[in-house]
């Protein structure tokens, strides 16, 4: 279920800065399994120059950028306040090399195998880049059976041909090289649509935040978070919080919108378009409820889109960091994307928008 606000808003204030989409277009064609996340990495790097007191990696590749908040005015409580976003996305390892060159692969995150078949990789070998054909095994539809068309095949009946023989194909790839899957990353409407969404707009979301905060005094200490491997078990965030030991804890991800044909209303969970959303449950951790009623009424009193969220399956970073040492208060900020883990994910440019004022408003 969701809940959106429509009405009795007050005007926003306005854009610090126009949203660079194209920054969001290249960081979802950026290839970053879990482990690794390197040209994610390098690429965030470079963007946080001059946006940050202090950067450094972790032994996990994590990416940490620390604010400095002003000194607080009478009353006033200061936070230590970790908002991570993870750069990795979901794809591929090699796992075997077949005697006639085919690869298997092992999967690194959740996958719907109906969106796989067919498609354009890249195996990123020590090398170069590889490209390749994955889909499964099995008959094509001229030849297959009526049972065996309507079979959903799991993810190890899948190949990758390369399109080389057997001796080439030992001699560049090996165990464990990175497969991603290909899409570039485009505008349709208002929406934006790339293969890595989750969580490259999170990344964006974040970037965008401290380029506006540029220069700006802030109430509370920030620690910006670029965390990795989120897709296999939220492990970057869980050593990143355990460190950074914040008094507050914000994740920012996606979430489903299925507001399209052919599901019921009660089930879209969020609207592309409608508003950043606030988290109030996932199946990995419940919003710390003061924070959920205090980002909801931040976002009415300021004129920010916002939209309540309840997710039945999914978790993300902000459950990594509630349950760092004694436990943080946490709520997660999500993005309403359509098509979630498939190469067309898709964001509404109005959405990233609220996303940085809600956070922007908050943090000053």
């Amino acid at each position: 279920m969701s809940k959106t606000r429509k009405k009795d808003r007050k005007a926003p204030q306005a854009a610090a800065s126009e949203l660079r989409l194209d920054v969001l277009m290249h960081l979802s064609d950026l290839p970053g399994v879990p482990g690794q996340e390197d040209a994610v990495r390098d690429f965030v790097l470079t963007e946080l120059e001059g946006l940050a007191d202090e950067v450094r990696v972790d032994a996990m590749g994590n990416v940490i950028a620390r604010r400095a908040a002003r000194p607080p005015k009478k009353g006033e409580v200061a936070e230590r306040v970790m908002i991570s976003a993870h750069m990795d996305e979901i794809g591929f390892l090699v796992r075997f090399i077949d005697d006639r060159g085919f690869l298997r692969v092992q999967a690194l995150g959740g996958f719907d195998t109906r969106n796989l078949f067919a498609r354009d990789v890249t195996v990123h070998a020590r090398g170069g880049a590889l490209p390749g054909i994955l889909t499964p095994g099995g008959k094509p539809v001229h030849i297959a059976s009526a049972e065996e068309r309507k079979k959903i095949p799991e993810v190890k009946e899948f190949f990758i041909d390369l399109g080389l023989g057997a001796d080439e194909v030992r001699a560049q790839v090996r165990i464990g090289d990175m497969v991603t899957l290909d899409q570039s990353a485009r505008r349709v409407g208002r929406l934006v649509c790339g293969k890595a969404m989750d969580d490259r707009a999170s990344v964006f979301l974040l970037l965008e935040t401290l380029r506006a905060l540029r220069g700006q005094d802030l109430r509370h200490e920030l620690i910006a978070v670029f965390s990795t491997q989120e897709e296999v078990g939220l492990r970057g965030a869980i050593t990143a919080a355990y460190g950074a030991q914040p008094t507050v804890g914000i994740g920012l991800d996606v979430t489903l919108a299925v507001d399209t044909p052919g599901v019921a209303p009660d089930e879209a969970v969020t609207q592309v378009g409608q508003g950043i959303g606030i988290k109030v449950f996932d199946s990995s951790m419940i919003s710390h409820r003061a924070l959920v009623d205090g980002f909801w009424d931040l976002a009415q009193d300021r004129g920010i889109p916002a939209q309540l969220e309840v997710l039945a399956l999914g978790g993300t970073d902000g459950a990594a960091i509630q349950r760092s040492r004694g436990g943080v208060p946490t709520l997660t900020l999500s993005l309403p994307t359509r098509y979630i883990h498939t190469v067309v994910e898709a964001v509404h440019e109005a959405d990233l928008r609220a996303g940085v004022d809600l956070l922007v408003a908050y943090l000053r």
